[in-house]
């Protein structure tokens, strides 16, 4: 039987079990333009169930799931029966979506409808661990730790958790452990190929991506307990970056098609794919990019390592302005708003700014006036443990990740006392990141500072 052929008899029938979803995967990890296959029979899918319910929209939400349809897959599959596909799957798109309790609370009644409990007992590991909660995570998966240990899966969520707590070395040989067992695991070979990106090793990490969005794996693999999507949405992303700064701009652009051919709507991909048709057209300044780099040193520099009075300092920490970055976009107007501070505090301060050439509100006249999304006005959350959480355990770019290392920004909290000029003045830090770091803020309740 051809491709096509075992792709639609699948399709047609009238409920999917996880072994036909596998078939599935399998079936089109072996075709030509295995995507746009799918897609064409997910098209006709639709053309057959206009008004989908039941078991109809159950198929048809797990088939958006594989597309990366994330949101319209939750929509058709709350309308789906109840029954243990359904909310498995729901979960997986609550997991890609960042909506941890919706994920763990959905995987709970996957097992009570009798998904595998080993299974969602490793998934519910791993959404907890990218929730930022790795110690919950370790205590979750001591449940099947002893017969685990020729588990792939078992050993990628280990690794997660070792990467997460910052025990690296314990995190690499976990996910080595798994693809040993199971060669090529997608999910351990993605985390080594981020910590590699993340750690500058750019040929290894570039090797071990394209390993994650090959066509690996087969249904007849028994050793493949789940079912990703059929592109590998943030290998693809990561290598499009990676392609980027190498200046393989054609490289990084055919990365995010294959993406929007599975998901025209990615939103990050749209995003990615405007900035680099932008980076074509710009030109490298060697000497303009160590000037920037001399200056956002010095705009990091905190307000601290100055000699000012108590009362100033005082006040400067009130306000949340903790960089002569954060000094130099605000204005004497809002500094002489601000209770106690008077004529001789905005007098020091403006002694010591010109010391360094510079003036209070100087970026503030040079910065963009592009508006932004959001008006939040910094961290307003009141849970000190979400503003002290490392950002270590938080699932960022490479690219973000490296800039905010360049800042010495190590927790959420100090990243929400950044403003956006402060993170676009960096260089490689564009729209794609701001918008990135505004969503992942998002996901805490909180946003970057602004100073009104």
């Amino acid at each position: 039987m051809n491709t096509v052929a075992e792709l639609k008899q699948i399709m047609n029938k009238e409920t999917w079990t996880q072994e036909d979803c596998l078939r599935i995967r399998g079936t089109i990890a072996n075709a030509k333009e295995p995507v746009k296959k799918f897609r064409s029979a997910v098209a006709d899918l639709e053309t057959n169930n206009p008004t989908p319910s039941g078991a109809a929209a159950v198929k048809l939400g797990i088939a958006y799931y594989m597309l990366c349809r994330f949101d319209e897959a939750v929509e058709l599959l709350s309308k789906g029966t109840d029954n243990k596909e359904r909310r498995f799957y729901q979960a997986l798109c609550y997991k890609h979506l960042r909506q941890w309790d919706n994920a763990l609370e959905t995987l709970g009644l996957a097992e009570d409808r009798g998904w595998n409990p080993k299974e969602v007992t490793l998934e519910t590991a791993e959404v907890q661990c990218l929730s930022g909660d790795a110690a919950t995570a370790k205590r979750t998966i001591e449940r099947f730790a002893k017969s685990s240990q020729e588990d792939a899966n078992f050993h990628h969520v280990t690794g997660m958790i070792a990467e997460m707590q910052g025990d690296y070395d314990t995190a690499i040989q976990s996910y080595e452990k798994s693809r040993e067992i199971q060669p090529k695991h997608q999910a351990a070979t993605f985390r080594m190929a981020y910590y590699y990106d993340l750690h500058g090793d750019t040929d290894a990490a570039i090797e071990l991506y394209l390993e994650c969005v090959s066509k690996t794996e087969t249904a007849k693999d028994e050793s493949v307990k789940s079912l990703p999507q059929p592109v590998h949405a943030n290998a693809l992303l990561n290598l499009a970056v990676l392609y980027e700064d190498a200046g393989q701009y054609e490289k990084a652009k055919h990365c995010l098609r294959r993406i929007l051919t599975c998901n025209p709507n990615h939103p990050r991909a749209k995003l990615f794919l405007k900035d680099i048709n932008a980076s074509k057209t710009m030109v490298f300044d060697e000497d303009e990019a160590k000037r920037r780099a001399r200056r956002n040193d010095l705009l990091a520099i905190p307000v601290t390592d100055f000699e000012l009075s108590v009362r100033a300092r005082n006040c400067l920490k009130k306000m949340n302005i903790r960089t002569l970055g954060n000094l130099l976009n605000v204005t004497e107007a809002e500094l002489l708003s601000y209770k106690n501070f008077g004529e001789t505090s905005l007098a020091e301060i403006k002694t010591m700014l010109a010391m360094k050439n510079l003036t209070i509100g100087q970026m503030r006249e040079t910065e963009a006036t592009e508006e932004t999304d959001q008006n939040d006005t910094g961290p307003t959350v009141g849970d000190e443990g979400v503003l002290a959480m490392p950002l270590a355990q938080i699932e960022l770019s490479v690219r973000v990740r490296k800039v905010l290392e360049r800042l010495k920004v190590k927790t959420l909290g100090e990243l929400a006392a950044k403003t956006e000029p402060e993170l676009v003045s960096c260089q490689n830090f564009g729209k794609t990141s701001i918008d990135e770091v505004k969503l992942r803020l998002k996901d805490y309740g909180l946003s970057l500072r602004e100073i009104s």
